[in-house]
């Protein structure tokens, strides 16, 4: 019998990683023992892991340095429109693989590093996630990244390099307890200070009204300095650019005001300034008031606006001489997007500087404005929307309030004269909502001063339009557009699945990768055997690889022939991880009460954080941990059901994961969840969804076929029926036996025998005022299982279903996306074409 295939010589063996050619391998192992040789000349003889994986990210890095150069020449020499996308976060997770695919260098690295006797897979483990995000809006981000640089566009991502990211989970005693995620401690070998483009950032202050104009005065100064990160394109020689920023005081800072002995804590203070940049706000659908969140979201859209400026109007390569000094061309050469309402004030900022700096007419300067922003709204809970209470503002940006009272006074006007009379209508569309304390509105100050605003996923783009921005689709419907979100399938199935992504080049070969569209070629062989077969072996092989992880790293034993059933994202009521709680707890006391049926086994995996102040989010984690412990020990279940929590949810931990899961979970209220992109990344690896049709499940519904995926529960008009004629849960409650003892179960203490009420809070919310609605949905959703698991008993019925979703995934790729925004909102044309390589003689 021929010898098992290593790990790293079935690596070998997948063409989608790039070719290893004996140049190629030999070179990078000379270039990385040139790197290992200067990391170590410093102050050691021995190497460590680390050692190594600075010296192969530096080898990597290498091969982007002269992309990223030649990239930024072309946009230099071309001058094209270019797109800012301005986002407070970024979750990118980990960079040396995902650059190793787009380059190509995957195969030719592993062999070098081999050759060496070293693991790479070992090596890419040492690296941190880059986790600048706390979830769907921020990995949205890095999704686009990659795809506008895959598509040639001119595009830069601008935020904020948080010294501390999202923070990491701990369960202790059943408990998350948080961490403080301090990824930059051993540096970052991705990143490129630029303190050459240092830019000032004023606070505080007072205006004047001069005859020269208006001025902003006696302002504290912070310096934010940024940092680049290299985005490569896929395979295209394109490496565009991320630049965050990071705050620093001035030289002076508390100096001037010199007060005796104050020396020391002058410098000391220096620390305050510096926090701007310290800390990821680690909440997700929850608007938080603070005057250090209102200082980053000016602090990231201050320091980009001037670089912006500074590069519209010095377009030549290395230049820095000024080209353009008319910035009325502005919206023909710069688009701006805006990642939500976080970066709204660069509306009222880039008012500021062709007013108060560029000395502009209003009328002017309002319409450059308008035609250069575009903003993405992302949820509908009226808990994230954005208020910010005008003391705060007066405060700490005073001309930037005087600014968005003379834009509401325009706009109200404006309103008035369609509607002459119509007072109720002008209080719901002002900027400024009236009150206990007066607040700016940040989501009408967007649409006010966007030309383009647009929704995350058909349903939700349509759920903006007939109720929260209801009054402003009246008054300019050619605004509202819808922009379906997308995932990159680089990362999300050539990187962390590349067994499956063999699978299907080895069928319709390797562009799909560029132009996911071409999975429907599949659809040709859905009865094939070979096909079906292969695609459950690659299923089954990524089963047994995350079961090792968990025995690794949860002292887990888990049956890897069970149905892994995975719901992973953050934790929040709206997404109602508590219905997946209702019918674990279901299977189990079914189980219990007829052992000897024949059960299909389950695995159920539950991860996500929760945020640090959110408390009904960590009680709930507290009960998935505690309804774990008590089926994981329970004899007569056995391995038919396991229950676990994911510590510590991130990007890394789902590359895992996706791959490896049968079923995915998307449950939330039809209505609440805006798109979703996780549902997504488990349809294009090869899950069944089990879902509502709510966010973009209802487009994945109708790619793949509604009979290809498990849809139950009510639909938005139901939601909408109910909150009318009100939702009692108590009538739920007593008509439904299994959800009764269930909820008496967690009531009693049955889950927690040492504290009976230790769940008396979620009891209390999902008996009396359940907003999420989970026992209006818990008969459908307990039906909608009982036919996956009889699904799950015919494998290859399974399979051909899985197929089905696979190739109905073509929509939902970021490049499709970012098509869209380009043409239809940025007035940009994408491309596929590949720019020459350093090495390639100039054209």
């Amino acid at each position: 019998m021929p010898k098992p295939l290593t790990d790293q010589e079935k690596r070998k063996q997948i063409s989608v990683r790039g070719l290893a050619g004996v140049e190629n391998v030999s070179d990078l192992k000379t270039n990385f023992n040139r790197h290992l040789h200067f990391t170590l000349v410093k102050d050691r003889n021995v190497a460590t892991k680390r050692d190594y994986y600075f010296a192969l990210a530096n080898t990597v890095r290498d091969h982007l340095v002269g992309r990223w150069i030649r990239t930024q020449q072309h946009y230099y020499e071309k001058d094209p429109k270019r797109v800012y996308y301005l986002s407070l976060e970024f979750y990118m997770g980990r960079t040396l693989q995902n650059t190793m695919v787009n380059l190509a260098l995957e195969n030719a690295c592993d062999e070098a590093t081999y050759q060496l006797g070293l693991d790479m897979e070992e090596l890419q483990d040492i690296e941190e996630d880059a986790g600048l995000g706390n979830g769907g809006l921020g990995r949205l981000a890095a999704c686009f990244l990659d795809s506008m640089a895959s598509l040639g566009l001119a595009a830069y991502g601008y935020g904020i390099r948080y010294e501390f990211g999202i923070f990491n989970q701990k369960i202790v005693n059943g408990w998350q307890v948080e961490e403080a995620d301090d990824w930059l401690r051993y540096g970052n070998p991705w990143e490129k200070a630029r303190p050459e483009y240092m830019r000032p950032v004023h606070f505080y202050g007072r205006v004047e009204h001069t005859p020269e104009g208006v001025k902003w005065v006696d302002t504290q100064v912070v310096l934010a300095l940024p940092y680049d990160t290299p985005v490569p394109g896929y395979r295209n020689n394109v490496v565009n650019t991320m630049r965050l920023w990071s705050a620093k005081a001035p030289c002076d800072f508390n100096l001037k005001d010199f007060n005796v002995g104050g020396y020391i804590q002058a410098v000391l203070d220096r620390n305050l300034a510096e926090n701007i940049s310290r800390v990821l706000y680690p909440n997700d659908n929850f608007f938080e008031g603070k005057e250090l969140r209102l200082k980053q979201e000016y602090f990231v859209v201050a320091a980009t606006l001037q670089d912006i400026v500074r590069r519209f109007k010095s377009s030549k390569f290395g230049s820095t001489e000024v080209v353009r000094v008319d910035l009325s061309t502005l919206p023909d050469k710069v688009a701006i997007q805006l990642n939500d309402t976080h970066p709204a004030l660069a509306i009222p900022e880039l008012m500021r500087i062709l007013l108060d700096t560029e000395h502009q007419t209003w009328e002017k300067a309002w319409d450059i404005v308008t035609r250069t922003c575009a903003y993405t709204n992302h949820t509908v809970l009226p808990e994230a929307l954005e208020r910010w209470p005008i003391d705060l503002f007066q405060n700490l940006l005073p001309r930037h309030l005087e600014i968005i009272f003379e834009i509401n006074r325009r706009h109200l006007e404006r309103i008035a004269n369609l509607y002459p009379g119509d007072h109720d209508r002008l209080r719901r569309m002002s900027l400024v909502e009236e009150g206990d304390q007066k607040k700016i509105n940040m989501a009408h100050l967007c649409i006010v001063g966007s030309h383009a605003v647009n929704g995350v996923a058909r349903i939700h783009s349509d759920i903006i339009k007939a109720t929260l921005f209801k009054d402003f689709y009246e008054v300019d419907p050619h605004k509202f557009q819808n922009k379906t979100n997308g995932i990159t399938p680089r990362r999300w199935l050539v990187m962390c699945n590349p067994g499956l992504a063999e699978v299907i080049a080895e069928r319709i070969g390797e562009d799909y990768i560029r132009d996911l569209g071409q999975l429907k070629n599949l659809l040709e062989f859905v009865d094939d055997d070979s096909l079906i077969r292969d695609i459950a072996k690659v299923k089954q092989e990524n089963k047994l690889k995350f079961s090792a992880y968990l025995e690794e790293h949860y002292k887990v034993k888990i049956n890897p022939n069970s149905m892994f059933d995975v719901q992973v994202k953050r934790i929040h009521e709206y997404k109602r991880q508590l219905l997946n709680c209702l019918h674990i707890i279901t299977l189990y006391n079914r189980i219990k009460k007829e052992p000897n049926k024949n059960w299909t086994p389950r695995t159920i995996m539950i991860g996500g954080k929760a945020a640090p102040g959110y408390h009904t989010a960590k009680l709930i984690i507290r009960l998935i941990t505690a309804v774990g412990d008590i089926v994981n020990h329970d004899e007569v279940v056995g391995d038919r059901l396991k229950v676990i929590f994911l510590e510590n949810y991130k990007v890394t931990l789902a590359e895992k994961i996706i791959p490896a899961s049968d079923l995915s979970e998307q449950i939330s209220t039809a209505g609440t969840e805006a798109s979703g992109t996780g549902n997504m990344k488990f349809m294009l690896n090869g899950a069944l969804t089990i879902g509502t049709m709510d966010g973009a499940n209802v487009e994945m519904a109708e790619e793949a076929g509604e009979e290809n995926l498990f849809i139950f529960g009510m639909r938005v008009d139901d939601v909408d029926a109910m909150d009318k004629n009100g939702y009692d849960a108590m009538e739920y409650y007593n008509r439904i036996p299994e959800l009764k003892l269930a909820m008496d179960q967690i009531a009693g203490g049955y889950f927690s025998p040492d504290q009976h009420d230790l769940f008396k809070d979620i009891v209390n919310m999902l008996l009396h005022h359940d907003r999420f609605k989970v026992f209006a949905d818990y008969e459908a959703y307990i039906k909608c299982q009982d036919k996956v698991s009889a699904l799950y008993k015919n494998p290859k019925e399974w399979t051909k279903m899985v197929i089905h979703n696979i190739a109905g995934c073509g929509k939902f790729s970021s490049d499709r996306t970012i098509s869209q925004y380009a043409r239809e909102i940025w007035g940009m044309e994408p491309s596929l074409e590949r720019i020459p390589a350093p090495d390639d003689p100039r054209q």
